[in-house]
């Protein structure tokens, strides 16, 4: 070996190329090669014609203004003056942080009934390419879906590769609250699953959580956000090596924690890339959230859990068989996402993922993995399993419940 292939110039190249090609590897959901994106924002005209309307001889305030003043708004509306927003601007009060979710929920099921109707028109279009067609049917899948019976959608946007939330339980009533923050290849068609990879999807995260902190604690009034409502880097690219959509998503995941209704206690459960979008986050979070657990993760863009800047607990898991682990832990120039959350010297709190099965396995019923979720998600942390002997995960946590 040459004093040149040694040079400290070298070694950083090779660094960045490790980190270029393993980060190629980020798809937690598979292929999605979307190659037909819409390219009409049918939002943004809502949005347009939202600024310049009026109700009750007043302005509509800016649709982008904080929470409190939105919910301040919609509560000096009367019930019928409500219910004709979320009629007539389904799409711009189905995403409004501040809008009462019950209100969100009746203008998203509206919103989704004319993106189905578009979607079903679209695919008799003869203009279509084979695999144009595809999509259209793909689209028109999801939106029927999603208008099931008793579907609370919280968030619903149909441009580009869509963006949605979901709500498992009463979000008003509820004492605590957990939100999956999913990785890379989010988007409307990945949303949720049938089969064998249901539990790899948002949806099917979410639920999978929520029925296993019922059992964990019964009588609980929990909710569960399936969060699916930022931009996700798509597929295979250098999206998921950098931290540009992370940070993106960070700003709408904080808007939307600082607007849940309640008093409730919030967990946030970040899985892969997800887990680097909380932890750009950390340092905004409202104080009701207590907790931050992460599953696969790349890296939270941190030295160490001090350095995300947050007064909740951090907890880290990885199975023994997530790929994850090859993934160098570096950030060189903003490429890559840093020091690796289950390494001791990081500081979380490191728990058992047993039986969990790979990168996408995390939130698989019976195991210990979501066990663990679970009891974070309630409150009963004496429930939690570390990743060692002993009880090190566990420390200095007052009022934690035993079930």
């Amino acid at each position: 070996m040459t004093s040149f292939d040694s040079s400290p110039t070298i070694t950083a190249w090779r660094a960045l190329l490790a980190v270029a090609v393993v980060f190629m590897m980020l798809a937690t959901t598979g292929w999605t090669a979307v190659r037909h994106q819409h390219t009409a924002a049918p939002r943004e005209i809502a949005l347009a014609a939202w600024a310049r309307d009026r109700i009750g001889g007043r302005a509509l305030p800016d649709a982008d203004a904080p929470a409190y003043r939105l919910a301040h708004f919609f509560a000096t509306l009367t019930a019928r003056q409500q219910v004709t927003l979320a009629d007539t601007y389904p799409l711009v009060v189905g995403n409004m942080n501040g809008a009462p979710a019950s209100l969100r929920y009746r203008a998203n099921r509206h919103a989704l009934e004319q993106a189905e109707s578009e979607e079903r028109q679209r695919t008799q279009d003869s203009r279509l390419t084979r695999d144009g067609r595809h999509q259209a049917l793909l689209r028109l899948e999801r939106f029927r879906s999603l208008l099931a019976k008793d579907r609370q959608i919280l968030a619903f946007d149909p441009s580009g590769r869509g963006r949605a939330a979901e709500v498992l339980g009463d979000l008003d009533r509820a004492e605590r609250v957990s939100v999956v923050v999913p990785g890379v290849d989010t988007n409307l068609l990945t949303l949720e699953r049938t089969g064998r990879k249901e539990n790899a999807a948002p949806v099917g995260m979410a639920r999978s959580l929520y029925d296993a902190e019922l059992t964990a604690r019964p009588r609980a009034r929990t909710a569960v956000i399936a969060w699916a409502d930022y931009t996700a880097p798509a597929g295979l690219g250098m999206d998921a090596a950098l931290g540009g959509l992370a940070a993106s998503g960070a700003v709408r995941l904080n808007a939307l924690l600082t607007a849940l209704p309640g008093t409730s206690t919030v967990s946030l459960f970040c899985h892969s890339y997800g887990s680097v979008l909380c932890g750009l986050a950390a340092r905004g979070l409202p104080d009701r959230v207590s907790d931050i657990a992460v599953a696969g993760s790349p890296g939270m863009r941190a030295d160490n859990a001090a350095g995300l800047d947050t007064r909740a607990r951090v907890w880290a898991m990885r199975d023994t068989g997530d790929w994850i682990e090859d993934v160098p832990n570096l950030e060189v120039g903003g490429l890559g996402h840093g020091a690796d959350p289950v390494d001791p010297e990081f500081g979380a709190r490191l728990v058992s993922a047993s039986g969990a099965i790979g990168h996408s396995g995390y939130f698989e019923p019976g195991t210990e993995s979501l066990s663990n979720f679970a009891a974070i998600g309630v409150g009963a942390y004496g429930s939690v399993s570390c990743a060692s002997a002993g009880q090190a995960c566990r420390s200095e946590i007052s009022g934690g419940l035993r079930v």
